[in-house]
This record gives C-alpha cells, sequence and structure tokens, in this order.
C-alpha cells in the first residue's frame, strides 16, 4: 500500500492539539477527514509529535497509508482543498517506503519558543506569542539555559501526566537569542518530554526577569523535582518547527 509522508503547517489555537480527541477539534482528526473526502478511506494519519492544544508548527511531519494510486502533488493539493477552512496546511507530500515512520523514524525535533518582550501587547500575533511587559535579559536566559544541555534526567521539567518511560533525555541545544522585540528560544533534541520544552521556558523567564540566577536552574534540575523548576509557560508562544531523519 502506497506510504505518503507529509510535511505540515498548523495554527493550533482552534484545537485541542494534534491527537484525536473526543472534546474537541485535533489536527489529526481533520487531516484524517481530509483524506476520506480524496479516497473514501479510513487511514490514520500518525504524527511525529503530538503537539498540546495552542501549540503550532511550522513543519510538522505525519505519515499516511492510501490504497488508491495518486500522484504525491495531487494529494498535496486535495489535501489543501479538504481541510479548508481549517489553519491547517499541508506543504509537501512524497511518496515513501512503507518502513518509514513519522514518529518512530525520527532522529531529532526542534522547537521554537516566542517571547514578545515590550510594553505594548501584540495585536497582530495574539496568540502566537507569550506578552511579557517586563524587560527581561537574554543574555542571562541563554547562561541559564546552558546549564541542561546534555543528557540528564528532567524530572524537574516534565509534567505530571507524562507518559514517557523515563525521565532522562539529552538535550543537544537550547538557545536564547534577541530578535527585535522578541525573544526566540531554540531547544532541538532528538525527542521531548510532556511539557519539556514549555518548563524551560518558565524557567528561563525567571531568570530573565532576576528572580532566579543561572546557577538556580542548574539546582532545579539537579533536585529532580517538579517543583523544584520554574512554572509552564503558555502554549501560544510553541512552534515544532523541524523534524529529522537519518536518510535527510
Amino acid at each position: 500500500m502506497p506510504r505518503f509522508k507529509l510535511t505540515i503547517e498548523y495554527d493550533g489555537n482552534p484545537f485541542r492539539g494534534w491527537q484525536r480527541q473526543d472534546n474537541g477539534p485535533s489536527v489529526q482528526e481533520t487531516l484524517e477527514n481530509a483524506v476520506f473526502a480524496l479516497t473514501g478511506e479510513n487511514s490514520l494519519v500518525q504524527g511525529a509529535g503530538r503537539t498540546d492544544s495552542g501549540v503550532h508548527a511550522l513543519a510538522q511531519v505525519a505519515h499516511v497509508d492510501i490504497s488508491k494510486e495518486f500522484p504525491a502533488d495531487t494529494v498535496r493539493d486535495a489535501l489543501n482543498h479538504h481541510v479548508r477552512p481549517h489553519p491547517v496546511s499541508v506543504l509537501a507530500v512524497e511518496a515513501v517506503d512503507e518502513n518509514f515512520h513519522a514518529r518512530f523514524s525520527a532522529t531529532g525535533r526542534a522547537y521554537l519558543y516566542r517571547i514578545l518582550n515590550r510594553r505594548a501587547p501584540p495585536a497582530l500575533d495574539e496568540g502566537r506569542v507569550w506578552w511579557q511587559a517586563m524587560p527581561l535579559d537574554a543574555q542571562t536566559m541563554h547562561a541559564g539555559a546552558q546549564e541542561l544541555i546534555g543528557h540528564h534526567d528532567f524530572t524537574s521539567f516534565r509534567a505530571s501526566e507524562c507518559q514517557a518511560k523515563s525521565p532522562e533525555k539529552t538535550l543537544d541545544r537550547l538557545e536564547v537569542s534577541l530578535a527585535g522585540d522578541e525573544i526566540h528560544i531554540i531547544a532541538e533534541a532528538r525527542s521531548f518530554l510532556h511539557h519539556q520544552v514549555r518548563n524551560f521556558v518558565g524557567t528561563l523567564q525567571l531568570v530573565g526577569s532576576g528572580k532566579w540566577r543561572p546557577t538556580d536552574v542548574a539546582k532545579a534540575l539537579k533536585a529532580r523535582d517538579r517543583s523544584a523548576g520554574g512554572p509552564t509557560a503558555p502554549a501560544q508562544g510553541l512552534y515544532l518547527t523541524r523534524v529529522d531523519y537519518a536518510e535527510e
């Protein structure tokens, strides 16, 4: 059966997250309905990651099996027609080997978190950034972020409902930089715990505001206790920006 790899962009605000839910719309359900409209088949669209309610994606990856033969460009254009009016766009579709799996074949994931750091609230980016009116020190936040790089037990930054078997992960990159009125936080790893990036951001906000020192981040990590970490930053500032695969 032909398998297609989908690269997808979406605004997370109207959805209950990626995964199909009983209590509201999901990105997965929206795409599966579009596949059904194209093929008449009830097909499972499997994503590389289960983004939470309100989290956006610039390049989420998924795969779907379709029994009928279609050119990849036809699948892309048809899905984009049928997902309307939902804020979902299928950026690219390509035929892949049946051994490809959007989640299990992934070798890395990258996220961007956007903090709007200015006195005036957002007008155009409402629901797409975390607005912080108080000045934040991005350089100090970056210093705190470096305390988290490497292989660690990240219990202090793991949601209580996280279903991962182990709290241990290897964080490859956590970079904080200025971009005009925004502070951008980029996180890269093979995989992440539930709420891990948002908990990093909430902790680094404490550093940027002067309430914590960079060394306090290391202390929180060492505590291996969620109560020792900072708060969970809002979902609307988080974007899944890239999923990596070995063949690429």
